[in-house]
């Protein structure tokens, strides 16, 4: 925080009351909207802009370390009430995001998640059940509900439904607690985006990842009538979720700042759009150890079609994409691809050239969870920077999957000042 170079976001102490939840949430919200309407901001913004169209401009960095939030976050949590506690927890988020002072851009409205109507037993009507350990955070196994061919006809086919009742009285709620400092934004876009959009992890789910590569060689009819039913039923939920005019400019995805000179800004705009206008995401990490021809088959081709409804996609998340970006340049308006920390930037590089963004993402192991050595940091980025740099290609650097920073969130913040130091040499 301002004047604070060497410490987190303080705690606020409060009692457990309806008045005092909301006084935590309008403290916070002042905070955010403060940082969101920053020049800093503003200035990130037209960074995104350029670099997500392909034009240089310095290197980007920023921090998805949400997964380490019980160490940064939680423990400061103060509302009783379970949904503005939620709310909380996202107010907390941004406001220690704007702390790193990274490249992650902060939006001056506050979003809420409409109540979508799913099927009882899950999103695709069936769900695995898990075996857990004994032990306290113990290990657990996953058993998939489609154990054979019959049970594809438990299958139910999406359909993009939202409670309009319960989702009404969650904005109301938000809005009356700080809709006056934030505008209250409601997301309606379906609930098959993202992971339960990709196909790829939800086909591991029902079928199990193991069962998939015996099915790819024993069993591909079935496996290709059971993506063609998951294609077809995203595919209908994006159209009916279009038809209805639920797609709106917050619902841009693409594991990064959504931005590009080619579509309009994220924005707070109730106005329908259509896909064309957005940003698509999809990847395909549970087929990182299927070949890249088993992959287009069983999966890549079944993704595109979704993928090119929207008008810029990006393409990749944990997966080692080196003997695949051939694969993902069949993707008709791709501009995005990962590079995680399994890949080698230099043969990604040389694959991505001029044509992509490469999304690079270093190993968190290697730099913040597990202590913290600044001039090995240095040494890696310095390696990832001249393998990018010798191919031309405009790169950004995500540091994600975070488990842990042994509770020193000073190593993000330190983590971004020697990238830019890198980078900007």
């Amino acid at each position: 925080m301002p004047g604070e170079p060497s410490r987190a976001p303080a705690v606020i102490d409060c009692a457990p009351s309806h008045a005092r939840d909301v006084e935590v949430l309008r403290d916070l919200a002042r905070q955010v909207r403060a940082l969101a309407t920053s020049d800093r901001m503003s200035e990130s913004r037209n960074l995104w802009r350029d670099h997500n169209s392909l034009l240089r401009s310095r290197v980007p960095v920023y921090m998805r370390w949400f997964a380490t939030a019980h160490e940064i976050v939680d423990p400061h949590l103060a509302c009783e009430d379970p949904l503005l506690r939620g709310h909380e927890r996202r107010l907390r988020q941004l406001v220690f995001q704007g702390w790193l002072e990274d490249d992650y851009t902060i939006e001056p409205w506050h979003v809420v998640g409409a109540r979508r109507v799913l099927p009882e037993d899950g999103p695709w009507g069936v769900s695995p059940t898990r075996t857990h350990s004994s032990d306290a955070g113990g290990a657990w196994k996953e058993i998939a509900p489609l154990q054979d061919e019959s049970d594809f006809d438990r299958l139910v086919t999406p359909r993009h439904v939202i409670d309009e009742e319960a989702t009404a009285r969650d904005a109301e709620r938000l809005h009356d607690a700080i809709g006056d400092i934030l505008p209250i934004v409601v997301d309606r876009a379906p609930a098959w985006m993202m992971w339960r959009g990709d196909l790829s992890t939800d086909i591991a789910h029902l079928r199990g990842l193991e069962q998939i590569m015996w099915d790819m060689y024993d069993n591909p009819a079935f496996l290709h009538r059971l993506l063609a039913f998951m294609r077809d039923g995203v595919l209908a939920a994006h159209e009916q979720a279009e038809a209805a005019g639920d797609f709106r400019l917050i619902d841009h995805q693409n594991q990064s700042m959504p931005y590009a000179r080619e579509l309009p800004d994220p924005s707070p705009s109730e106005d329908p759009v259509p896909r064309s206008r957005l940003w698509g995401y999809m990847a395909a990490q549970e087929y990182t150890l299927i070949s890249p021809e088993l992959t287009d088959e069983f999966m890549l081709q079944y993704q595109i079609p979704i993928l090119e409804r929207f008008g810029l996609s990006a393409y990749g998340c944990c997966e080692k994409m080196d003997a695949k970006i051939s694969l993902a340049r069949k993707i008709p308006n791709l501009r995005r691809v990962a590079v995680t920390p399994s890949s080698d930037p230099a043969t990604c590089a040389e694959q991505i050239g001029t044509d992509y963004v490469a999304s690079w993402r270093p190993n968190p192991a290697e730099t913040v969870c597990c202590g913290f050595d600044a001039d090995r940091i240095r040494t890696i980025v310095r390696e990832a920077r001249e393998a990018f740099d010798a191919n031309g290609t405009v790169f950004d650097v995500c540091l994600k999957d975070i488990q842990t920073v042994e509770h020193q969130p000073e190593r993000l913040r330190d983590f971004v000042r020697i990238v830019r130091e890198v980078c900007d040499d």
